[in-house]
Formats: structure tokens, sequence, C-alpha cells
């Protein structure tokens, strides 16, 4: 059952989840949680060192059991992993339990914000050396063309290239309470 109170932020690596969630949730008053810290939580393990022991597929796997812990939870915000909505599964629990907002960049800004993080497993060539600014901006741009599709089916999109945080959080907060209110009046209205 669709749950309000409980908000998936979606969006690439570098869009602002974890920097406008934590801040989003206090705005609503609602607790905060980074799916990826709650899968180290669970691994015992960084994402890296999960990556290189298990594979995408086994931190995929986590991720999933992860979703589905919070999925029964209420007042939350929860900050995804830039991959998690390519699981048709995890989609289906996002989709079903909670109110999906896209936090959306342009490849360029993304690409800016994230050349010089050195925690990012899918930002890193083969042999684990750092990309170039210009590669890091092709993978990006790639694995952009092939997420934001399901991105785009997100109940609320806001832009965050060149927001400052606090316009963003306080008009994420306006769309948010906005689309509860709509969307809890319609289910209202159905029963």
């Amino acid at each position: 059952m669709k749950h309000h109170s409980l908000i998936f932020l979606t969006g690439f690596s570098g869009s602002g989840k974890s920097t406008i969630g934590p801040l989003l949730a206090n705005s609503l008053g609602f607790e905060f949680v980074d799916l990826d810290k709650a899968i180290e939580l669970a691994a015992g393990k960084s994402i890296n060192r999960i990556f290189a022991e298990d594979g995408e597929a086994g931190f995929r796997a986590l991720e999933l059991q992860s979703l589905e812990a919070i999925a029964s939870r209420r007042d939350l915000v929860v900050s995804l992993g830039g991959g998690v909505l390519e699981n048709d599964r995890c989609f289906g629990i996002i989709r079903a339990h909670g109110t999906l907002v896209y936090l959306k960049s342009s490849p360029e800004i993304l690409a800016m914000r994230l050349q010089h993080k050195t925690d990012r497993p899918l930002l890193k060539a083969e042999d684990g050396r750092r990309l170039t600014k210009e590669e890091i901006l092709s993978r990006i741009a790639a694995m952009l063309e092939k997420r934001e599709p399901r991105y785009l089916k997100a109940d609320l999109v806001v832009v965050t290239d060149s927001k400052k945080i606090g316009s963003s959080v306080e008009d994420l907060t306006r769309k948010i309470e906005r689309h509860i209110r709509k969307t809890g009046r319609n289910t209202n209205q159905e029963k």
C-alpha cells in the first residue's frame, strides 16, 4: 500500500540526494535514511568492498533486501542509489509504497561534482584507475541515457543544477506537500 509519508529521492550520483535528503527530512519532520549507508551497515563493509568482493550483482541483491525492509516504514525520506531503479523489483516496491522524487542534473554538472570523488565504483576504469574528466562525462552521459527513462517516471521532478540547496529544499518541500494533499485527497475519494 502506498504511503505518502515515505519519500524516495532518486537521481544520478552527484544530483544532491545525500545533501538535500537530510534537510528535506528535517523540513518535513521525517527521519532520513541513505540506502547505501543502510546497505553498508547490513553488510558490515563499504560499497567499494561489496563491489570488489561480491560484484555488482551481490550489491544489487543487498540493495533489494534493504529496500524491502525500508518499504514498511513511515515518516521517512530515503536517498536511493543512482542505479536502484534499474531493478524492476526495486522500482515496483518504490512505486507501490511511497512517493518518488527525481533530483535531475545535467551530465556536465554531474561530471563537475563527481570528478574528484573516489568512492563511486561505477565511475572508475576497469583497472581501478580514476577516469579523466572527459571519460567521466562520457560515462555519466551513457549511464544517464539508460537510467533517465525510469527517473522520469517519478511522481515529482526537481532540477538541481543551479539552485542553492536551501531554495531546492524549500521548493521540494512545497511540491511534496502539494503532492501529498492532492494524492491523499484522490485516495480518500476513491474509497
